[in-house]
């Protein structure tokens, strides 16, 4: 079977391995679909944290099955699967308090783990789920955006609550559209007026805010004076990390749904005077895909419009840069087998 494996940052290399035999509690899954998030560029630019060389990335994906193991329950061949990437211990205190998303020891495919860029990959049966009911491409955003699901999920925010999302890629439009599902009314931030535009007709949103201007000013007059009781930042970004302190209001939370491989610092008398609560949110849990996969179902979720631009698995090499390329106003890339 071809792979391709990110040898190091900014090289690609295609080989042949062996389709791998299945073992008792797997499923060997036919890749079809492998969506390209910012962890992959991240990575493939050298700027991921916990992650190492050589490495197959790819944790966005859809499949069909194969062949089921020994002690595989609910799956035939032929049906449609997405992967939870997330592989937990089991064991340590998270896990056992049933946060599988932030096990002390994850193991993530595509990054601790090779993941799939590969056309097959085996894959535990208790990370697999059956998407019968919704397409290849609906399959391959079940991940990213049930992290958005778990961000709003976490959150708590009520029906009502005014909420800012700064950072208008997959996973902040994820979390705007979740927000929505749950009630709230919702403001999005970015520096991009196209993509401020796509939140206002993908997510719903009900005002938008670009991160160019005076961001303080522009969400006071949104918010009436009072700011935003939930803030999430899915940016990645330092300084916009940073910055977003000072748009919670009093009593309110930030949550930080993006990564960045750096320190955040913040001025305490802000902090405290507001007595806000800062949440960091990890990945996602079983329960979380489930919730998504049932909103895709029932139509609350529109995947077909994410998708933006389309790759094979023997282009990929050539094509992936232009995924992050500014001038292709990419929104979400995904990988064709």
């Amino acid at each position: 079977m071809k792979v391709i494996t990110c040898e190091e940052p900014k090289q690609f290399k295609q080989m042949e391995e062996e389709i791998p035999e299945v073992g008792k509690g797997e499923i060997l899954l036919k890749v079809k679909r492998i969506g390209i998030c910012g962890t992959d560029i991240h990575a493939y630019n050298g700027v991921q944290p916990f992650f190492t060389y050589p490495r197959i990335l790819g944790h966005e994906l859809a499949g069909e099955v194969v062949k089921v193991g020994a002690a595989v329950d609910g799956f035939s061949s032929g049906d449609l699967a997405t992967v939870i990437p997330y592989m937990e211990c089991g064991t340590c205190i998270a896990c056992r308090s049933g946060k599988t998303n932030c096990c002390t020891n994850m193991k993530v495919l595509g990054v601790h783990l090779d993941g799939g860029m590969r056309e097959y990959l085996l894959v535990p049966s208790d990370h697999t789920l059956k998407v019968n009911q919704i397409s290849l491409d609906e399959a391959s955003m079940v991940e990213p955006l049930s992290i958005g699901a778990h961000a709003v999920k976490r959150s708590k925010i009520q029906k009502g609550e005014t909420v800012l999302v700064i950072g208008a890629g997959p996973i902040g439009l994820g979390v705007m559209r979740f927000a929505k599902l749950a009630g709230a009314k919702v403001i999005a931030m970015d520096l991009n007026e196209d993509r401020l535009q796509f939140c206002k007709e993908w997510a719903d949103v009900d005002g938008t805010v670009n991160a160019s201007n005076n961001i303080v000013e522009e969400v006071s007059k949104l918010t009436n004076g009072d700011f935003p009781t939930t803030v999430f930042d899915a940016t990645g970004n330092k300084a916009s990390m940073t910055n977003a302190f000072q748009l919670v209001s009093h009593g309110g939370q930030l949550v930080y749904v993006g990564l960045v491989k750096d320190e955040i610092s913040f001025n305490d008398p802000e902090f405290h005077k507001r007595e806000m609560s800062l949440l960091g949110s990890r990945n996602a849990t079983k329960e979380d895909f489930s919730y998504v996969i049932n909103c895709i179902e029932n139509k609350q979720v529109n995947v077909d419009a994410l998708i933006t631009n389309r790759s094979t698995l023997a282009n990929l090499i050539d094509d992936f840069e232009s995924f992050f390329a500014p001038e292709n106003k990419v929104i979400k890339a995904v990988v064709e087998l």
